[in-house]
């Protein structure tokens, strides 16, 4: 039976895609059964509901500033979809023990840097001013420490001569897009996970599943 997800976004969602493309391959072990973000004029969500995938919006702006208000309906919403898991795909708010807790061991996101190097915003432009040979992207579980969870996965590109932000960031951007499936199939197989109490100890890592198209 397959694991139940659902995928967080703010945007336009092209990990979403990822995600949808590998969940429709009949072997991968995970359905997505919801799409919620917190704006409602979000780019994915049309995407997600032409693909047959239940779309919800729960707008941040009429909580005032109660990211914890905000957070509640939202684990309300993955509770009564049943989802076992939870994917942040450019999902660009803070989140608060209300998730971070509720999900812990089973929320992943995926950000543009091989952490621990350039958490936070701008890693492209920052990777080029530091002048780094090596870039790429991670997937990680999500904890209160922003980009500090346990890594995943991990996938790397070169820079290259004359490379810009958009450059760099189109070639990781593909790189993202391979490993967040593979990363998501890996969770719920039970590869990798949390141990109890010990945030930053991951448990049997076994080489991911190959990537499906």
């Amino acid at each position: 039976m397959k694991r139940r997800a659902a995928i967080l976004i703010s945007g336009r969602g092209s990990n979403m895609e990822s995600l949808l493309r590998a969940a429709r391959h009949p072997d991968y072990p995970v359905e997505i059964v919801l799409v919620l973000s917190n704006r409602p004029e979000a780019a994915g969500l049309a995407t997600a509901a032409a693909a047959g995938i239940p779309a919800l919006a729960i707008d941040h702006r009429p909580f005032k500033g109660d990211r914890g208000a905000h957070e509640a309906t939202i684990n309300a919403a993955l509770t009564t979809a049943r989802v076992e898991f939870v994917c942040l795909a450019g999902y660009m708010r803070l989140l608060t023990p209300v998730l971070v807790e509720a999900w812990a061991g089973r929320m992943l996101n995926i950000h543009p840097s091989l952490l621990p190097a350039f958490p936070g915003l701008h890693t492209h432009e920052r990777a080029l001013a530091a002048g780094v040979k090596i870039h790429g992207c991670t997937v990680h579980l999500v904890t209160q420490g922003m980009d500090e969870g346990p890594i995943v996965a991990q996938a790397a590109v070169p820079v290259l001569p004359g490379d810009t932000a958009e450059s760099l960031g189109a070639r990781v951007l593909v790189r993202e897009h391979a490993i967040y499936p593979a990363a998501l199939a890996a969770l719920a197989l039970g590869v990798v996970a949390l141990s109890p109490g010990a945030e930053a100890a991951l448990l049997n890592p076994l080489p991911l599943p190959a990537t499906l198209p």
